[in-house]
């Protein structure tokens, strides 16, 4: 097994039993709601510990529901992740695009270097060299056929 497969298989087994462990130790056992968030706790200790106390701001909305409030948060974190993905892909695509680049610049400086040492055949064309669909007339002589005039030069669409 590779070291990768590995360390995401073991990530794996840690993020299951984060969410598995609280259920089976019965860790929110008693409690009227087991496993409010952390607003909501501490609204109930600041409650018991100052029952005078008046927040200084009110929602701008408010809710009807836990389950409601619940499913805008998943929404909040699934923009928020969907965000840094495109972020760090848009990232990577960019490093290996340039990567690309990088080499097919050095092939290109080393491709020229050897597309010029290659010897010319009597078809114009470097030996090796495939010309594109449809490059070559009857003599290599037709305008536009990307021929080479038979005078052994290379033109761009004939390479």
């Amino acid at each position: 097994m590779k070291r990768d497969t590995r360390i995401n298989a073991l990530l794996l087994l840690v993020v299951a039993a984060l969410a598995v462990l609280p259920l089976a130790l019965g860790l929110g056992e008693g409690r009227e709601e087991p496993f409010a968030g952390a607003d909501a706790q501490a609204e109930t200790a600041i409650t018991e510990i100052a029952p005078d106390y008046e927040p200084w701001f009110t929602p701008l909305y408010e809710p009807p529901s836990g389950e409601v409030e619940s499913a805008l948060f998943a929404l909040q974190a699934a923009l928020g992740a969907g965000v840094l993905a495109y972020y760090f892909g848009l990232r990577r695509g960019r490093r290996q695009a340039a990567r690309q680049a990088a080499a097919g610049a050095a092939e290109a400086r080393t491709g020229t270097a050897e597309a010029e040492a290659r010897p010319v055949t009597d078809t114009g064309h470097a030996a090796g060299a495939v010309p594109a669909a449809g490059a070559e007339a009857a003599d290599g002589d037709a305008p536009g056929a990307g021929g080479t005039g038979g005078r052994g030069e290379r033109s761009a669409a004939g390479e």
